[in-house]
C-alpha cells in the first residue's frame, strides 16, 4: 500500500518523513494532470517505514484559497503517483459541545454547502454518464486505523461526526452556523468537498482527521481571532502529525 497524506491549514510539510524524490523536495514543479496543476509537488518518500505520498493542499507556501484549489488536479497527481488510499488533514471550527477546540475528530458524513466548484472527472461528454455511490463519504477500514491509534493516544478525539463543507474563504455568520447545527452537522471546513467525492471516482479510500481550531460562529462569547486560530494549530498539528506517523507504523507491521 501507498497511502497519501494530504497536508491542509497548518501542514504544509510533514515531520518525520524521508523523502525520496529529492527533484521535488527541492522545490520542482507542481504535477501536471489532464484537470491543470496540483497545488505542489507530490513528495515521495517513507514515514515510520511505510510508502507515503505528502501533498500540500494549499501549495508550499500556503498560498491557494479553500474554493481556489484545483481539487481535481490534486487528486488525480495522488492516484499518477500510485496513491493506494488518502488520508485527509483538515482545520476545522467545532459546532457540537463535543468539538472543542484541540480535539480531534473523524468524521462519517459530510454536507456539502459549496458551489461553483468543479465537482467530477466526469463531465467531459464521457458516455455513459457516471454516478458514484457516496451514501457512506469515508472509508470505513481506514477510519478505522485511525481510531485506533487515537484511542491510545490519549488525546482528545471524537470518533463520527458529520462535517459541513462550506464555501469560504470568509469565517461563517452565526445565523449559518444554527443552520449546521439544525442540519446536524459537528464540525464545519472549507476543503472537504469536493476532495472527498474524487476520491470515491478514482476508487481511492478516503478518511478525514479534522482538528478543531476554534469554536464556530456564535458559539463563543467572544470573537474569534487568528491569534487564537494560529496558536491551536501550532500544537494540535504536532499531535495530527504523531496519530499520522502512529498510523503509518501499525500499517507497516500489518
Amino acid at each position: 500500500m501507498t497511502l497519501a497524506l494530504i497536508g491542509g491549514t497548518g501542514l504544509s510539510r510533514m515531520p518525520g518523513l524521508v523523502i525520496e524524490n529529492a527533484d521535488a523536495n527541492a522545490g520542482a514543479n507542481a504535477v501536471v494532470t489532464e484537470w491543470g496543476e496540483s497545488a505542489a509537488p507530490v513528495l515521495q518518500g517513507r514515514l515510520n517505514g511505510l510508502p507515503v505520498l505528502f501533498l500540500a493542499r494549499h501549495g508550499n507556501p500556503h498560498r491557494l484559497l479553500p474554493h481556489q484549489v484545483n481539487y481535481r488536479a490534486n487528486i488525480a497527481a495522488l492516484k499518477q503517483a500510485g496513491a493506494s488510499a488518502i488520508i485527509a488533514v483538515n482545520a476545522v471550527g467545532g459546532i457540537s459541545a463535543e468539538a472543542a477546540s484541540g480535539v480531534m475528530v473523524l468524521p462519517d458524513q459530510i454536507i456539502d454547502y459549496t458551489w461553483g466548484r468543479d465537482m467530477t472527472f466526469f463531465d467531459q461528454g464521457q458516455t455513459p454518464v457516471v454516478h458514484v455511490d457516496f451514501s457512506w463519504p469515508f472509508d470505513a477500514a481506514l477510519r478505522e486505523r485511525l481510531a485506533v491509534v487515537l484511542a491510545r493516544s490519549g488525546m482528545p478525539w471524537l470518533n463520527g461526526g458529520c462535517y459541513a463543507a462550506t464555501q469560504g474563504p470568509r469565517l461563517e455568520t452565526a445565523a449559518e452556523v444554527l443552520r449546521l447545527e439544525r442540519d446536524g452537522c459537528d464540525i464545519v471546513g472549507m476543503t472537504g468537498m469536493p476532495e472527498a467525492v474524487l476520491a470515491r471516482e478514482l476508487e481511492l479510500p478516503y478518511a478525514m482527521l479534522s482538528l478543531v481550531v476554534n469554536p464556530a460562529a456564535g458559539k463563543s462569547e467572544r470573537e474569534i481571532t487568528m491569534a487564537e486560530i494560529e496558536a491551536v494549530l501550532h500544537h494540535g498539528m504536532d499531535s495530527v502529525c504523531r496519530v499520522l506517523a502512529e498510523t503509518c507504523a501499525d500499517m507497516l507491521r500489518q
